[in-house]
């Protein structure tokens, strides 16, 4: 079973010198159909070691490629071919054990779910992580693969957007491919994040609003956003205006009101100063 042609396709995919995107698709391609014909890509207690090593360092040279050509779906496909090798015992790779990429691979994984939001799937992985590491005796807090996801995930929900921000930034992320994408997806989902956090304070300090100004304070870019975004969280849109739900306002006082008022006002600032580095 000879292997020479996916090692020279490796070897292609992981030179230092530059490949346009078209060269790493035609690469990958081929080298998936050289793991096809060597029957690899499930992974069995009887495939050798070597042609287990190779298989998984194919599959993870795709996967991390796939980040840094920005496709997020080929990337979870990578990535779900290439549980089963880590599911393997290490012996199982003979003497070849530390030259996996898995807290990269799997570290990315997490960030990717964390852009898209997925935080019941973050925390399924990062849970099946914690067993095994402990049934080990390891932790996680030492890998800085999986530590950056984690701290960013802990920051969102306690609303530290700026260090969010901050650690999204390329000299703050753990790797290149880290930096590839985290930048734009992560502005995104604080961009959401904060832009619900400014519909609830709303919600709670106005009976309603002329849509030219709901337009201005959740920064979307049109009266149609609004419009959208208004039907989404139950709103109603009518005569040029955005009525929040009745059975809130019906029950609150006018110091309420003033002490929400004053909180969209205080949170808009804030935001928006985020917002101005993010955009």
């Amino acid at each position: 079973m000879s292997t020479s042609n996916l090692s020279n396709i490796v070897s292609q995919l992981q030179t230092p010198s530059p490949l346009s995107p078209q060269k790493i698709t035609s690469l990958l391609t081929s080298a998936k159909r050289e793991l096809l014909t060597l029957n690899v890509l499930i992974p069995t207690p009887t495939t050798p070691s070597p042609i287990l090593v190779l298989a998984r360092q194919t599959l993870e040279t795709g996967a991390l490629l796939s980040i840094r050509l920005q496709q997020p779906d080929a990337f979870t496909r990578y990535y779900q071919q290439l549980l089963p090798f880590y599911e393997m015992p290490e012996s199982s790779y003979g003497t070849d054990t530390n030259n996996s990429q898995r807290s990269k691979v799997t570290g990315l994984y997490l960030l990717l779910l964390l852009t898209k939001g997925d935080y019941a799937a973050f925390h399924t992985v990062l849970e099946g992580l914690e067993v095994e590491q402990a049934g080990e005796g390891k932790g996680l807090e030492g890998d800085e693969f999986i530590s950056y996801p984690v701290k960013l995930e802990r920051w969102l929900m306690e609303g530290s957007y700026d260090r969010v921000w901050g650690a999204t930034k390329r000299e703050g992320v753990p790797s290149e491919e880290f930096g590839a994408f985290s930048e734009v997806q992560l502005g995104q989902v604080l961009i959401g994040t904060i832009r619900d956090e400014i519909a609830s304070c709303s919600e709670k300090a106005y009976p309603s609003l002329p849509i030219a100004n709901a337009k201005n304070l959740l920064f979307l870019e049109s009266e149609g956003s609004v419009v959208e975004f208004a039907q989404a969280r139950g709103w109603v849109a009518k005569d040029g205006r955005i009525y929040f739900p009745q059975q809130q306002e019906d029950m609150r006082t006018e110091k309420d009101i003033l002490v929400a008022s004053g909180q969209v006002i205080e949170n808009t600032i804030g935001y928006s100063r985020s917002l101005e580095n993010i955009v």
